[in-house]
């Protein structure tokens, strides 16, 4: 990491354990051409409907520039979730460079399948933990 720091507009952010799973099944879904990497590609496969799932990397600066996402994954009902490195994301996809966003797409027989539903699961966990405690910390 280039001692970016992550950004508290970032939400949600996985936690580290989230992290790494959601880093494998990023690589995974390269490794089976069902990945599109960076902002623009992850922009067109939500408008098109492909997308499973969008990841973001917390440490990008500015921010701005991939907030948009969470706007269009909330209207097509597609989970997203922030991770703290985009260096780490950019391994993940397989690539040398830093990775701000990525979507997972959807297959038809994909392997993937199961992995994905999971993820999807544990990340509405953690987003409800989150609330939780975002309004247990106001009270």
């Amino acid at each position: 990491m280039t001692g970016d720091a992550v950004n508290p507009k970032a939400y949600p952010l996985a936690d580290s354990q989230l992290t790494i799973t959601i880093l494998d099944l990023v690589q995974q879904a390269a490794n089976y051409k069902q990945l599109k990497k960076g902002a623009n590609e992850a922009t067109k496969t939500l408008n098109r409907g492909h997308s499973e799932f969008i990841v973001m990397a917390a440490d990008t600066e500015p921010l701005e520039i991939l907030l948009h996402l969470p706007l269009l994954a909330e209207d097509k009902n597609v989970p997203y979730v922030f991770v703290p490195s985009k260096q780490a994301l950019g391994r993940a996809c397989g690539v040398s460079r830093p990775v701000i966003s990525c979507s997972v797409t959807s297959n038809e027989g994909s392997q993937l399948k199961s992995q994905i539903q999971q993820l999807k699961v544990a990340t509405l966990r953690n987003v409800f933990y989150l609330n939780i405690l975002f309004a247990v910390a106001k009270f």
